[in-house]
């Protein structure tokens, strides 16, 4: 087996008329995140956790935020993409782990609800999906419930003995 690591970091801040999505769930919160996309914070830092695990740049490289056919994307959309680029070179998820860091909206009652609906994307079972939350103990942007970041890790696998097998 041939394994790989990639992080990724994402940061949006609150806005007015906006809904809170994260993990590809709505979250019941009077404010959203501001962005080109549905500006998903938590699927955002996987798909760059994804890119970067097979050294293919970022979410930035695939998704520019200057091109007008990805104002108000759901990002589920790019997380499909990333895994059509793993499926392509033969990688699969091991796992996931991520933290989502807020003061607010409480993230736990949704997390059961994000792995659910990842897993169902990247065709991996819910077990193999961390989603944890925290906060910043009310110091900086975050801590002032300006804004929310997301930080993923995944665990890429490839089978090196699958080209042998072809042959």
């Amino acid at each position: 087996m041939n394994f790989r690591t990639g992080i990724g970091i994402d940061f949006h801040r609150f806005g007015e008329g906006r809904k809170l999505i994260l993990g590809g769930v709505e979250i019941d919160y009077p404010l959203g995140l501001i962005g080109h996309s549905d500006a998903d914070c938590l699927i955002h830092a996987i798909v760059d956790s994804i890119l970067g695990a097979m050294g293919l740049g970022d979410i930035g490289t695939y998704f520019p935020d200057t091109e007008a056919r990805y104002k108000d994307a759901d990002s589920k959309e790019f997380l499909c993409k990333a895994l059509d680029l793993l499926i392509e070179r033969d990688y699969k998820v091991e796992n996931i782990d991520s933290i989502v860091i807020c003061e607010k909206p409480k993230i736990m009652p949704y997390t059961q609800k994000m792995k659910e609906k990842l897993s169902e994307i990247l065709n991996i079972n819910p077990s193999q999906i961390g989603i944890k939350a925290t906060t910043t103990e009310q110091m900086g942007f975050i801590g002032r419930k300006e804004g929310i970041a997301c930080l993923a890790v995944c665990l890429l696998s490839k089978n090196i003995c699958k080209s042998y097998e072809e042959e």
